[in-house]
């Protein structure tokens, strides 16, 4: 069964408004090694899903945060992780069961060596 990843955009990958530290080289290989990915944001459904096409990156969801109990009950999954980089972010995760990850933190472990 596959990893899900939610990102969450601003201040976490690179195109956010700041830039975070996840690429979107990143996000290709998670995706690469069978991740299920999305993002999760305050940002629009419509914003994400244009952030995602005009780079070439399909994306199983595009939420806002409050939706990620959908997200959950919509993909099944060994392990849920929402990446981003704020307490909001620490809170919609952790309370719709995610794990919660910082994107400073060694992200890419979670899908380097994943079939």
């Amino acid at each position: 069964m596959a990893k899900l990843i939610s990102f969450d955009i601003d201040g976490t990958l690179e195109v956010g408004d700041p830039p975070g530290c996840i690429t979107l080289d990143m996000v290709r290989a998670a995706q690469a090694q069978g991740c299920i990915i999305g993002s999760c944001s305050d940002r629009t459904v419509s914003n994400q899903q244009r952030i995602w096409q005009d780079n070439a990156i399909p994306m199983q969801f595009t939420v806002l945060k409050h939706q990620l109990p959908q997200v959950k009950a919509e993909f099944a999954a060994e392990q849920y992780i929402h990446i981003g980089d704020t307490e909001i972010d620490r809170q919609y995760a952790e309370r719709s069961g995610f794990q919660f990850l910082l994107p400073d933190a060694p992200v890419a472990q979670l899908w380097e060596g994943s079939d």
